[in-house]
């Protein structure tokens, strides 16, 4: 199901003994458009401490009670490799991550999640640990939502609007849409765009440059965060600009 990021934030954490937090943030991959960490809110059970959870730990969602089930005991997300509070999250920190919980390499394989296309099956079936050799140089391209979230959104010709949120889909936790508020320059709606229209991602500007002119942009469906987003939406998204869905 696609769900909005935005929505998420903020829903509780609950490990197999206990609740660890809120969900604080998420890093997502720019290359493959994948959330491949949540971030916690550990509060006051481990202060100062940048605690990632990944969706290969994550159960399925209880969406009434604004609740994600963590497969892992506190006392294995305690015991994880430490990360600092302001600090990236380099390969070589992914290569310890993913050792200590005996998980495959996302970044190795041609799909979504290396040699799966989710993640469930690495936790579910045990699968066994790659060779970390020639990995550890390779740039993780992890971003935070909420350091992207009000980027500017640049099309060919002009600014045209802002991102505003991501539709997720909960299944493989890829990035199905960007949220744009076009608001300022056609007519106050927020529409859904692609991640294959965008062309880059512009870390020191702070913006998304779309493949497109700005009157394109505004042939994209309409945004209503009082709907969820449906299959004919998404045919709408793509149909127009003749690529496939």
């Amino acid at each position: 199901m696609l769900r909005s990021m935005k929505e998420i934030i903020g829903y509780k954490l609950r490990a197999f003994d206990g609740e660890i937090g809120k969900c604080k943030d998420f890093l997502f991959d720019s290359k493959k458009w994948a959330i491949r960490y949540m971030v916690a809110d550990t509060g006051t059970w481990l202060p100062g401490r940048k605690v990632l959870i990944s969706p290969v730990s994550l159960g399925q969602p209880q969406w009434e009670d604004r609740m994600f089930p963590v497969g892992l005991k506190k006392s294995k997300i305690e015991s994880a490799p430490g990360l600092d509070h302001d600090a990236p999250v380099s390969r070589q920190y992914e290569i310890d991550f993913h050792k200590y919980y005996g998980w495959p390499y996302y970044w190795k394989g041609f799909h979504l999640w290396g040699r799966r296309t989710t993640p469930w099956p690495f936790y579910e079936e045990g699968i066994p640990m790659d060779d970390e050799h020639d990995v550890s140089g390779h740039d993780p391209q992890l971003r935070s939502f909420n350091e992207v979230h009000d980027y500017n959104v640049i099309a060919k010709d002009k600014k045209s609007g802002i991102i505003h949120d991501f539709i997720v889909n909960d299944e493989d936790w890829a990035v199905s849409y960007l949220v744009v508020d076009i608001g300022s320059w056609f007519f106050g709606k927020k529409i859904l765009v692609a991640p294959g229209f965008v062309e880059k991602v512009d870390y020191f500007e702070s913006e998304v440059v779309l493949s497109m002119n700005s009157d394109h942009i505004k042939e994209f469906p309409e945004y209503d965060s009082h709907n969820p987003v449906n299959v004919e939406v998404e045919a709408v998204s793509y149909d127009f600009k003749g690529r496939p869905h």
